[in-house]
């Protein structure tokens, strides 16, 4: 076994009791829980229940079918639940974020790379050169169809479900360069996962994010300036975008920075642990 299967399986092991947690007693049982993994060489779509993955033929996106596997999740390595296109994240959408900063009249959106994507187990990879790189939990929007100029009201229907997310950034680069495309889109710098929890009423979710263990940032989704309709509604009028696609929808509080052989979990009710260590 490779040092980065323990690694996986590790995290599995410390995460997938409080998944269930969530799933069994938050969640109603109207909410689906979708999962992207890996299992015998082959990738595919999963339906997780009671900690059961059914897996699925074809796309989340394009009503896929049960292929009749099943598999328990402590069996499967868990990889990002779905394959965006594009990655984009909201700045300064909390007012305990903010600081002496001006609320913002829009979303104030930026751009992450999709090589930024990483798998939940996965590791965050601190670049050289950069002296400082915080986490930043966040709820994430995973869109369902294509979105072009649609109104808030339309935005509903247009999204697939929710997961988690972790923004990492490096926080000299961000202040010193004059573009944030290294400072928040290098390799391994978006987190996500571990599951998209679809018919999730995700405007008031609890969302708590823990660096060893130890709880950093706390608050609920319903404090967003500028709530999950908003923002989708805002990026359409002038990005459309594609079933996979994926939002950070800001972070709460203060941040702090990550060094080798941190951990950083990121908890979202009702959707599960995003766990990640870092290298």
């Amino acid at each position: 076994m490779s040092i980065s299967r323990r690694t996986f399986l590790g995290s599995v092991v410390v995460g997938y009791p409080a998944l269930q947690t969530l799933l069994n007693a938050q969640t109603p049982s109207n909410v689906k829980h979708y999962v992207r993994f890996e299992m015998d060489h082959r990738t595919a779509y999963g339906l997780l229940r009671d900690g059961t993955v059914h897996e699925l033929r074809g796309s989340i996106f394009r009503e896929p079918t049960k292929t009749g596997r099943t598999y328990s999740l402590a069996e499967v390595k868990l990889l990002a639940p779905c394959e965006p296109t594009k990655v984009l994240a909201v700045a300064l959408n909390y007012a305990s974020h903010l600081g002496e900063r001006p609320k913002p009249k829009n979303p104030e959106l930026f751009w992450k790379s999709p090589s930024a994507i990483l798998e939940p187990g996965g590791s965050i990879v601190i670049p050289p050169g950069t002296n400082r790189c915080d986490y930043e939990g966040e709820l994430v929007v995973v869109i369902g169809k294509k979105t072009k100029n649609i109104s808030v009201r339309q935005a509903r229907e247009h999204i697939f479900g929710v997961t988690c997310g972790n923004d990492v950034s490096a926080r000299d680069w961000q202040e010193n360069d004059i573009q944030w495309w290294r400072a928040k889109a290098s390799d391994t710098f978006a987190p996500l996962g571990p599951a998209i929890a679809r018919g999730l009423d995700y405007s008031d979710l609890l969302l708590t994010t823990r660096l060893n263990g130890q709880v950093k940032q706390r608050q609920r989704t319903s404090d967003l300036f500028f709530d999950v309709h908003e923002v989708v509604s805002f990026i359409s009028r002038f990005v459309t975008l594609y079933p996979g696609d994926v939002i950070y929808t800001g972070t709460p509080g203060q941040t702090s920075p990550m060094k080798s052989g941190d951990v950083v979990e990121v908890e979202i009710e009702g959707i599960g642990i995003l766990k990640n260590g870092v290298a």
